[in-house]
């Protein structure tokens, strides 16, 4: 890359400010008041994200009279929540090529319940009202180099040999330049139906005011501290406070489970993003992206990219940092070299918009298993249930994730829970130094694969049979 062409891209991030675009919001709400003195409830919600925020409402949907409590130890939606591209997908399993690779005979069920809970995300915005810019335009994965062309023409073969290609099209050099042009693209897989566009952070706020509708009592900058139990039920202590609770649903996430066994299974990646300004109508045109489609290419340091509601161009994702250790700090959440990076590559895909600014660039914390996808449990003889993992696709899974720790809560058996995806769990990440030596490996691997034609290296192969990866 060519000096002055560094200083141009740049200068792009010169006024970007180092927040999430979604959380700078001067509609965002109040937060409510720290629990102070003892609570006690049916069901303890730990956790104000997606997964959190879902499983008190669906709580409350399915049984009125429960009386629920949900904690958040800062604000509602600040985390992962908040920070994340708004790409609410059908796919419960982190795409359709690893939920087929990994349950390969559950994967027409798995694809079922997918869309069904997205038709229920979907449904519930309109009953509830949340103004979260909710949009069902699909995504294009795009190829951006030969091979990855290929690779998308065999995909889609494979898919239509399975019967799992419908709404889904392939797209050649000519026909994906119409619905988003760039000089960069080779072909692409248009999945029509299955993903939605939303603002995440309006979700969440959204969610949360829906929650608070129905009755659920919602504490934010209100920690839990520990986990105990407490008679026939469960009990946790907060810095001025505590609830006892019949039943205990954690959706921590990335963030110490308050069942240390369960730690093991996560690593924090981060992952980083840079919102531009709104495009003016000849930038808009110049780009085309009538349809309004999400987009991510095809390699395996991949890019996320959308259209916000004012026409501004999220561009995310390359990058996937794990921190030695798995440490997580407020610092690691911005990463100017990170931004620089990201956008030379944004200038590459859009020349056409050189010249754009972006206003604002963040980071954030991914919980990431081993298989990419959520894992499920419970602890303290069925008392309480978890649900972690999501690897940065839980937007959408998030609801199916809490309708399963609610089965799971509720001793029920259900086609949810008899699915070998819940009852199974990842294989843990090692102790250090060989978590960081692994994923370190692995990433090095990944990109050299993008840099030669896709080709796996004996890591990569290996780790493929072992069923191990490691993905932003």
């Amino acid at each position: 890359m060519a000096p002055s062409a560094m200083s141009r891209w740049t200068t792009s991030l010169s006024e970007a400010q180092p927040v999430p675009y979604w959380l700078d919001d001067p509609g965002r709400p109040r937060p409510e008041p720290a629990l102070t003195g003892a609570e006690s409830c049916d069901l303890l919600v730990v956790g104000g994200g997606y997964s959190g925020l879902w499983t008190a409402l669906l709580a409350k949907e399915r049984d009125p009279g429960r009386d629920v409590v949900l904690l958040e130890g800062r604000e509602v939606g600040w985390a992962a929540s908040g920070r994340n591209g708004g790409f609410c997908a059908a796919s419960l399993t982190h795409g359709l090529a690893n939920g087929l690779a990994r349950w390969p005979d559950e994967i027409g069920k798995l694809e079922e319940l997918g869309a069904r809970n997205l038709d229920e995300i979907e449904a519930a915005v309109a009953r509830y009202s949340l103004d979260c810019d909710f949009e069902r335009t699909g995504e294009i994965d795009v190829a951006t180099e030969p091979h990855q062309a290929e690779e998308l023409h065999a995909w889609y073969e494979k898919l239509r040999g399975k019967g799992l290609a419908d709404g889904i099209d392939l797209l050649d050099a000519g026909a994906v330049r119409e619905q988003v042009d760039s000089p960069t693209f080779l072909a692409g897989l248009h999945d029509r139906r299955g993903v939605a566009m939303l603002h995440p952070a309006k979700l969440a706020w959204g969610l949360k005011r829906a929650c608070l509708g129905l009755g659920v009592r919602v504490y934010e900058h209100t920690p839990a501290l520990n986990l105990r139990t407490y008679g026939a039920g469960m009990a946790v202590r907060t810095p001025y406070g505590s609830v006892r609770a019949r039943r205990v649903a954690l959706g921590t996430n990335i963030f110490p489970s308050l069942i240390k066994r369960v730690r093991a299974y996560t690593v924090p990646v981060y992952d980083y993003a840079l919102m531009t300004e709104p495009l003016t109508a000849d930038q808009l045109a110049a780009v085309g992206w009538k349809n309004r489609q999400g987009l991510g290419d095809s390699a395996n340091q991949f890019h996320y990219f959308r259209l916000s509601a004012d026409n501004r161009i999220l561009w995310g994702g390359y990058d996937a940092i794990y921190p030695y250790g798995g440490r997580m700090r407020a610092e690691y959440d911005d990463r100017p070299e990170t931004y620089a990076k990201l956008a030379g590559h944004f200038f590459t895909c859009f020349p056409q918009l050189e010249g754009v600014r972006f206003t604002h660039a963040w980071g954030g914390a991914i919980d990431t298993c081993s298989r990419f996808s959520a894992f499920f449990g419970t602890a303290h003889q069925g008392k309480v249930a978890y649900a972690a993992g999501y690897t940065g696709l839980g937007v959408g899974a998030t609801r199916f994730g809490a309708d399963v720790m609610l089965d799971l809560l509720a001793g029920e058996r259900t086609e949810r829970t008899e699915l070998d995806m819940v009852r199974r769990k990842p294989l843990p990440f090692p102790p250090e130094p060989f978590a960081w030596t692994g994923i370190a490996l692995t990433k090095w691997s990944l990109a050299r694969a993008d840099a030669h034609g896709g080709r796996r290296n004996l890591w990569l192969k290996t780790m493929d049979r072992l069923g191990l990866g490691f993905d932003s």
